[in-house]
């Protein structure tokens, strides 16, 4: 199948492109990399009346670290995140989840502003910025918008985006010395949309945790940073304790059903993933003793 007839402009600017979005509004798309939008017109899941090529804007590509702040430009691909220095030693989380994304030539052309701002659920990269606190810079008529991003998911494929703003730059605080992270995906092959993933940070101290986020992804319909890591932290984790905080994750999770898996099959694996995670953060193999899936 082929996309829809649809007209074609090619933004010479951040600004060429706003002014192209507030004419046209919800009937134009914004053209990145589109490893999700064309294959999405192709199957004639959307049909834009025009598309917005910003993918030539030199100005939204690139990493920089300073103040204690890494800040990605929107158009960075994700080849060049997994090749940067600056992400492997201040947010290697990021560096790890890219690995999991797709295929090398999916790697090649996508953009991290891009994941962001097609919001699938099972997509690892919103689940990493909701892990590291990421700061969403969006731009806009009226200027531009810092938005937190745990307000910046709304739903499948729904981000707190008008049709107006252009997704700019992603900010994250400087992963600390003291901490460590977990990333793993449950995926038919590697690749594949994930059936259920955790992106994990933790600062571990005298054996426990002194601090630790949970960002799940394809367990419902946007990423999801779990409240019941709070029960595993600044406690003396036991397997008691953890079986605990997997029951009420369980709470918290409404995984959707879909040809890849049952939400009872994605529940259970949502709570194996968080018994290795704490397995592997505090490398305590006793903990897996008595815990249950």
């Amino acid at each position: 199948m082929k996309a829809s007839a649809f007209a074609y402009a090619r933004a010479t600017s951040v600004e060429n492109a706003l002014d192209l979005l507030s004419v046209h509004g919800e009937a134009a798309k914004l053209l990145s990399g589109g490893q999700s939008l064309l294959p999405a017109m192709n199957l004639r899941l959307i049909a834009p009346e025009l598309l917005v090529d910003v993918s030539q804007l030199v100005e939204l590509r690139g990493i920089v670290v300073k103040e204690g702040v890494v800040t990605i430009g929107a158009l960075t691909r994700h080849a060049d995140l997994l090749k940067s220095p600056e992400i492997a030693a201040h947010a290697p989380l990021l560096m790890d989840a890219v690995a999991h994304v797709a295929h090398p030539a999916i790697r090649n052309r996508g953009t991290i502003g891009g994941s962001l701002a097609h919001a699938d659920p099972a997509s690892e990269l919103p689940a990493c910025m909701l892990t590291l606190g990421a700061t969403i810079i969006a731009r806009g008529p009226s200027g531009e918008r810092r938005i937190a991003a745990n307000e910046f998911f709304v739903g499948i494929y729904e981000t707190a985006l008008t049709p107006q703003e252009l997704l700019v730059a992603v900010e994250l605080p400087v992963t600390p010395i003291n901490s460590t992270h977990f990333f793993h995906e449950f995926a038919r092959r590697h690749g594949d949309y994930a059936i259920v993933g955790l992106a994990a940070q933790a600062s571990v101290k005298d054996g426990g945790f002194a601090d630790l986020r949970l960002g799940f992804f394809a367990v419902g319909d946007r990423p999801l940073l779990a409240n019941s890591a709070s029960k595993l932290v600044d406690v003396v984790i036991t397997s008691a304790v953890l079986t605990e905080a997997a029951s009420a994750l369980d709470d918290e999770l409404d995984p959707l059903e879909d040809q890849q898996a049952t939400p009872a099959m994605r529940r259970l694996l949502a709570k194996v993933l968080l018994t290795r995670c704490v397995f592997a953060l505090l490398a305590r193999p006793d903990l897996c003793a008595g815990v249950s899936a």
